[in-house]
């Protein structure tokens, strides 16, 4: 039930916008003015930890509250099941619940929109209806299914030639304007209280922004002549200049401004019809970008702060405005938040309301392994199959124990970081003297590094030990869902 001061929700997700690119972070480019009047009435965080670098885990985790191996939902099995998600515990208190995204994993194929009393997937070829219903069903069928596995895996290689073809230029809108609107509308009509939860997909691969962001951030650039598949980057099979580079990072600047212009014009809209003061309003990514460090293009195959020390910034009514917090806080305990700001107990949900976890709370992280955040990252079914497919037009073998095969987890402070990965060696950094994660300082006995590889373990007892081991033909299986996302990039925004 929810208590006589519960207030409204509107929760963004800025999908694969990367912290350091935003200038109310102090990047050098006016990427987010939107975002820096909104912090001077919000709290900025700068050490928000995501538990995955990619979004179907952790959505999954804003909605649930649990760690990625806690819900289950990964490339390794690409759905959340058996979960109280917190669109269903607010439903059920009497909250109206909307989510509008054109990310293709956020479907009611994956379960991450169960609980929304109306949701919107602005598939652009596709209408999600139908993802979500026969094809979905068809989808799984083949996933287990032995006689049908090639017959998934041939699915996989059409499904990538279709994206890379439908993904080479400027053929498709961004759904963000569409969204705004529609989450302005939703809030215009409700009755009471209400959460809404939106996406916004521009600063995901590929990057064709809006031109007149394009001309300010990106000007001259060709957005279909640069390299817009970070597969061939990875693979070895395409080299990326630093001229290369830095179109890149202009268009995807550009992609970020338009965002910022989309949410900005949401928020206005907002304080001049009285939604504003008391509505929680918050704002985070889901994970980063890398853009060649590492030797790595994307989000895939590792979890590198740029990918998962991600921007966060809260307004609530009862929370000092303006301030910069540089405690270090985990995108899960945003399930809490929300349900304490509600007055949302959740005892029948799958995790109850802890507030320990609840940024509202005067005992935020007063639990034991409070100090650290904790990351999980699954075998990239999805990204390997293009990986190696990339690799193999260019005549390139792949390594097999190479972090393009690895699963990872990590646990994290401000000042360190522990990563453990399944093929090839651990990683220990200092982050506070060496915050681009270049020097592997491992094995050197430091205490930082005895205190984060016991955390490290002592969640992994607690979450189920180690990884199994993912025979080829168990990739195999999972090919169907490559089949899925390479549908699912249909819908994608340019």
């Amino acid at each position: 039930m929810t208590n006589d001061d519960a207030g409204n929700v509107v929760f963004v997700v800025m999908d694969t916008v990367r912290k350091s690119h935003l200038s109310v972070y102090g990047y050098d480019r006016p990427t987010t003015p939107g975002l820096e009047r909104f912090a001077e009435e919000a709290a900025v965080f700068e050490q928000a930890v995501a538990p995955a670098p990619w979004t179907l885990p952790v959505h999954a985790s804003l909605f649930t509250g649990m760690y990625p191996s806690e819900h289950g939902a990964s490339q390794e099995n690409p759905y959340l099941e058996g979960a109280t998600t917190l669109a269903q515990t607010l439903s059920d208190a009497g909250y109206e619940t909307a989510c509008y995204s054109s990310n293709a994993w956020i479907t009611p194929y994956t379960h991450l929109t169960d609980g929304f009393d109306d949701q919107d997937n602005f598939f652009e070829v596709m209408p999600g209806e139908f993802l979500s219903g026969p094809l979905a069903k068809a989808w799984k069928t083949m996933n287990d299914n032995e006689t049908l596995r090639k017959a998934a895996d041939w699915l996989v290689s059409v499904g990538n030639k279709i994206h890379e073809y439908t993904a080479s230029g400027e053929g498709a809108d961004s759904k963000t304007p569409q969204v705004i609107d529609r989450t302005i509308e939703f809030i215009d009509d409700a009755d009471g209280d209400y959460f809404a939860f939106i996406n916004l997909m521009d600063a995901h691969l590929p990057y064709h922004p809006p031109e007149e962001y394009k001309e300010e951030f990106a000007p001259g650039v060709d957005s279909a002549t640069v390299c817009q598949n970070s597969k061939e980057y990875n693979s070895g099979a395409r080299d990326i200049s630093d001229d290369e580079w830095e179109a890149i990072e202009g268009l995807y600047d550009a992609e970020i401004r338009h965002i910022d212009y989309q949410l900005a014009r949401l928020f206005s809209w907002m304080e001049q019809n009285d939604e504003w003061d008391d509505t929680m309003v918050v704002v985070c990514a889901d994970h980063g970008e890398l853009h060649g460090e590492h030797g790595l293009y994307g989000h895939e195959f590792c979890i590198y702060d740029p990918l998962i020390n991600v921007p966060l910034l809260v307004k609530h009514p009862e929370m000092e405005t303006g301030r910069r917090e540089d405690q270090q806080v985990e995108l899960l305990d945003l399930y809490h938040t929300v349900l304490d700001h509600a007055g949302v107990e959740a005892e029948r949900a799958t995790v109850p309301l802890d507030r320990t976890r609840s940024l509202l709370s005067a005992d935020y992280r007063d639990f034991a392994e409070g100090d650290y955040a904790f990351v999980e990252y699954y075998r990239p079914v999805v990204e390997l199959k293009q990986l190696e497919e990339k690799a193999a037009d260019a005549g390139i073998e792949l390594d097999r124990d190479s972090r393009f095969y690895s699963r990872m987890r990590a646990a994290r402070r401000p000042d360190a970081k522990y990563i453990r990965n399944e093929r090839i060696a651990d990683e220990f950094y200092h982050l506070d003297v060496d915050p681009g994660e270049t020097d592997n300082a491992r094995g050197q006995g430091s205490d930082e590094e005895v205190e984060l590889e016991g955390a490290l373990s002592e969640f992994e007892e607690r979450v189920g030990g180690e990884w199994k081991e993912v025979e080829d033909e168990d990739v195999l299986d999972d090919m169907s869902d490559d089949a899925k996302d390479r549908l699912q990039d249909l819908g994608y925004i340019d």
